[in-house]
């Protein structure tokens, strides 16, 4: 395969940030395609190690130096023009894009563009998708926000016209995308460090559904009227689902010992087929469905559909169980915004448990602040809560929040709730206080799921 804005494959692409999630596949995908690919980052990993084995050629550090024989430099949200590299690339006048124009790049190469959006739940019903399209056998090329067993990674480089990646909202970054279909499945305030409102963000979302060519779909969750609103004037075709509103639903859902669901799927009062789900949650019942009416618009089989979302256990760091000690099941997830803790302390109430003792940390000091008051409200599904110090990503330490702030607000609500400084103290709490049949779940977008490896070992 070879992309109209590369044209040919000794072209060399280097990476500022390389060993993010997507920059990394985006790499892959080049590599498996026979273009030279460098890049930097500011530390080793396994995700760095794996390019280097596949040819990359990797710098740990940022350098001026890293600029060599290049002819095309990408670049994440999280580098700013003072980056040397990025100087470098702007002296040498090295055409330059951002991670998410490159990767729209790319799916314009490809007829079938699956961009899956929303606010929550992205990576998985991204997972969901890729298993139902890797059954439907039409070799396709995968980019996920996570860890996915069945492609050994976050990427997966195919050589058919079928594309399937996730669609960040974040600054606008899915709106230099080429989808064929686009699904939302929910819209909430976040990355309010960006966006000044929820109108905003449904602004922007309004200009996402605008992409879709006419002869394309949009797959809308009906029980999200926000959603629905973004999508009332659409000029392609709109599937919408739900499980109390919407063209198709899932009804008769029935929940096991592990909290995963089966339902019958239907479309008005056509009943389709049944499912099996692997994964627990009423939210992972409404992520199926965006992924069923994506592989109906492609007209999958309902076998491929099937077997599909049946095999997806879940990817890491979604509802993952990490291990079992002493009779207590750990288990990890990303959820870092209040509607994801909600959902994620739902199911796990559906989950075999005594007690159930969470471990967050607060992801951003914007996203702490904005967000203080549902963040105060959303933890009444634990019976003892832990807070680690907030994990800063890309922002500074202002003083204007802190985990102390967050737990001295949800202690006034009469949740049991501790602030500890370090992992070791956490782990330290944990292993005098936790018992046989309890649960501990590690919540958050930063590194706490390291809690819950500590506490194994």
């Amino acid at each position: 395969m070879s992309f109209d804005f590369l044209k040919d494959t000794n072209k060399k692409v280097h990476f500022i940030g390389i060993g993010g999630i997507s920059m990394s596949g985006l790499a892959e995908i080049l590599l498996k395609n026979g273009y030279k690919v460098s890049g930097s980052d500011m530390k080793d990993s396994s995700i760095v190690d794996k390019l280097r084995n596949k040819g990359a050629e990797i710098y740990i550090g940022h350098h001026s130096d890293n600029i060599k024989d290049v002819d095309l430099v990408v670049y994440t949200a999280a580098v700013h023009p003072d980056n040397v590299e990025f100087i470098k690339a702007e002296q040498l006048n090295i055409p330059m894009m951002d991670r998410a124009e490159f990767l729209g790049k790319i799916m314009l190469g490809h007829k079938y563009g699956i961009a899956v959006s929303g606010t929550h739940g992205k990576t998985t019903t991204t997972s969901m998708v890729s298993h139902i399209v890797l059954e439907e056998d039409v070799d396709p090329t995968i980019l996920v926000g996570g860890e996915l067993d069945v492609i050994n990674g976050n990427v997966l480089a195919g050589s058919s016209e079928y594309f399937v990646t996730e669609a960040c909202e974040y600054k606008g970054s899915f709106l230099k995308f080429y989808p064929y279909i686009g699904i939302i499945l929910n819209i909430d305030a976040d990355h309010l460090d960006y966006y000044r409102d929820l109108a905003h963000i449904k602004d922007t979302f309004k200009q996402f559904v605008d992409i879709i060519p006419k002869d394309g779909y949009m797959v809308a969750n009906a029980d999200d009227t926000d959603v629905l609103d973004v999508v009332e004037n659409a000029k392609c075709n709109v599937l919408t689902y739900g499980i109390n509103n919407g063209e198709f639903r899932a009804k008769n859902i029935f929940y096991n010992t592990l909290g995963c669901a089966s339902f019958d799927a239907y479309k008005s009062d056509e009943k389709l087929f049944s499912v099996e789900l692997n994964v627990p949650g009423e939210h992972n019942v409404l992520n199926s469905l965006s992924a069923i009416c994506c592989a109906l618009a492609l007209n999958f089989s309902k076998e491929s559909i099937t077997r599909g979302l049946s095999n997806f256990k879940g990817t890491h760091r979604r509802f993952e169980l990490k291990g079992v000690k002493n009779g207590i099941n750990v288990i990890d997830d990303y959820a870092h915004h209040p509607t994801e803790i909600l959902a994620t302390l739902k199911a796990a109430q559906n989950y075999p448990h005594n007690r159930i003792f969470g471990v967050f940390q607060p992801h951003t000091y914007t996203r702490t602040i904005t967000l203080f008051k549902d963040f105060v409200e959303c933890f009444h599904g634990v019976d003892e809560l832990i807070l680690a110090d907030i994990y800063a990503a890309r922002e500074k330490d202002t003083g204007i929040v802190s985990s102390i702030t967050l737990g001295d607000a949800i202690r006034a609500t009469g949740v049991k709730a501790l602030n500890f400084h370090s992992f070791e103290e956490i782990v330290s709490y944990l292993k005098e206080n936790l018992k046989e049949g309890d649960l501990l779940l590690t919540i958050g977008a930063g590194d706490v799921n390291k809690v819950g490896e500590m506490y194994l070992k």
